[in-house]
């Protein structure tokens, strides 16, 4: 896959999140897929995915904005930066409870790509400064 077709599936992948468009959003992901969760295990196939999404999809309503895009020479593989735009809507187990809580939160993800599609992809975002910014805000 070419840098340049990478960055688009990337940029796809995006904006079927940012749009909520779960089914182009789990379309672009190998059936395989390995992701590697911040500060969690990893978990592996589209189904565990979607899972992952429906839990995060109730207590939580992000956008993704502020995206760079970096790639390697052969599009196997990626790195992207961004913020987080996000909601605090309903209290996710053994976190703060919510209240609507908004944060702003820099956050990276790592990805490898086969077949024009999602292999891996591994989340990062610092959960203490998560903390800090939904127990300070109602």
């Amino acid at each position: 896959m070419s840098v340049e077709n990478t960055r688009e599936l990337l940029s796809r992948y995006y904006g079927a999140f940012n749009r909520c468009d779960w089914p182009t959003f789990l379309g672009l992901l190998t059936d395989d897929i390995i992701h590697d969760v911040n500060q969690g295990g990893r978990e592996i196939g589209k189904d565990a995915f979607n899972a992952f999404m429906d839990k995060m999809n109730r207590s939580y309503s992000e956008q993704i904005a502020d995206i760079v895009i970096n790639v390697n020479e052969d599009g196997s593989r990626a790195a992207v930066e961004f913020l987080v735009l996000g909601k605090y809507l309903n209290t996710d187990e053994g976190l703060p409870e919510a209240n609507g809580q908004t944060y702003t939160l820099p956050a990276g993800a790592f990805f490898d790509i086969r077949d024009g599609k999602v292999a891996r992809v591994t989340n990062y975002y610092n959960l203490n400064d998560w903390l800090t910014q939904v127990r300070g805000r109602a």
